[in-house]
């Protein structure tokens, strides 16, 4: 094996709810768990495969919530003890990625590290693999911070957004801005402009590079993990990891870091991404029918167009009428909304955690 395989690290962020795509995705079994393409796999376990190729099994890290570590390992029984790191609370992606690369440092110090989330689709796989090797390649050899940029084929107001620096034919480029979720008017002037991809939120690095970024920008971030590092491997780790997120703040690695450093750069792909964070973007990618619905559950459907149907295998559902709409039940509930109100998904939770309690999120 290549030494620069060995000293290529995955780090999988596994821990969030993904509310927007409720009810399927709850607190106690978040979309990342789900087989949400119906492919035989779960998400998360989707993530790792596509990472085989790239480093040693041993060297797949996966950051969760400390809730769903047995999830974790029901899912990745290949994983170590020490490759699941458990986060006592949620506090954004800085913290996530400050613990996983911290403790990758104490083991490796020339290490390459790739950050992904869990819950990501890709469905051009070969390209994405090209692309993570580019940024390897220049990683191990510069110290810059390296994200993936995705070609927007609509102007999406869920997504981040990255502006860079056109030259030539160059496919990685320096970015110029950082925009997070603009208003529709905005995101098609984006669009139209050539220079904006969506930011995928999967990000490549050395070690010492991240580390530094950490030190110069999250200082108060950096204190807390670097007071602690002798812990990591140990049966002290868990103990200072509780100290460190009970002080820790929230807060994302664009906001902290890629927004303020400058020499952060992006690759260029058409990659066939989509972090599936809601219902639209599942219907965009999913395979469908000649009305244009997207079904998954035992339908009947009469006059039904350009919807997206999620339903229990052991129902029959029967549906009249219906055009651009959101089907979808699991467990105890039902949400029927239109496509074009798929936004207000977090609301809904919001009020049913207000009224109905906590069973039903």
């Amino acid at each position: 094996m290549s030494s620069l395989s060995e000293n290529t690290y995955v780090v999988v962020m596994a821990g969030g709810v993904g509310s927007r795509f409720w009810p399927f995705s709850r607190n106690n079994y978040p979309k990342q768990f789900h087989d949400v393409l119906g492919i035989g796999e779960s998400m998360i376990q989707s993530t790792v495969k596509r990472f085989s190729s790239v480093c040693p099994k041993e060297n797949i890290y996966v950051v969760t919530n400390r809730e769903y570590k047995f999830l974790v390992q029901d899912h990745l029984p290949e994983l170590g003890e020490d490759q699941i790191l458990q986060e006592p609370v949620g506090r954004n992606t800085a913290p996530c990625i400050a613990y996983a690369c911290y403790k990758i440092a104490q083991k490796n110090s020339k290490a390459n590290v790739i950050v992904a989330p869990a819950d990501h689709v890709i469905l051009r796989e070969q390209a994405f693999l090209e692309c993570i090797h580019q940024a390897l390649a220049v990683t191990a050899e510069e110290s810059l911070l390296v994200t993936l940029g995705i070609k927007p084929t609509r102007p999406d107001t869920g997504y981040g957004y990255i502006q860079y620096v056109p030259d030539g034919g160059q496919s990685i480029k320096k970015v110029s801005t950082f925009t997070e979720k603009p208003s529709l008017e905005v995101a098609q002037k984006f669009l139209e402009s050539g220079n904006y991809v969506w930011n995928a939120g999967i990000f490549v690095w050395n070690v010492q590079s991240i580390l530094a970024a950490f030190r110069e920008h999250l200082k108060d971030v950096a204190d807390l993990f670097e007071a602690g590092l002798a812990t990591f491997y140990t049966a002290e780790e868990r103990t200072f990891i509780d100290g460190v997120y009970s002080s820790c703040r929230n807060v994302s690695i664009d906001y902290g870091i890629m927004e303020k450093a400058d020499n952060v750069h992006v690759i260029l792909g058409d990659l066939g991404w989509s972090d599936v964070g809601t219902w639209n973007s599942l219907y965009s990618i999913a395979n469908k029918t000649p009305e244009g619905n997207v079904v998954d559950g035992d339908t009947l459907l009469y006059d039904t167009q350009n919807c997206i149907i999620k339903t229990p295998q052991d129902k029959l559902v029967v549906i009249q009428g219906l055009q651009d709409y959101i089907v979808a039940e699991h467990h105890n509930i039902l949400m029927i909304c239109p496509r074009n109100n798929e936004q207000k998904v977090k609301d809904f939770v919001s009020d049913v955690k207000a009224s109905k309690g906590l069973e039903y999120v």
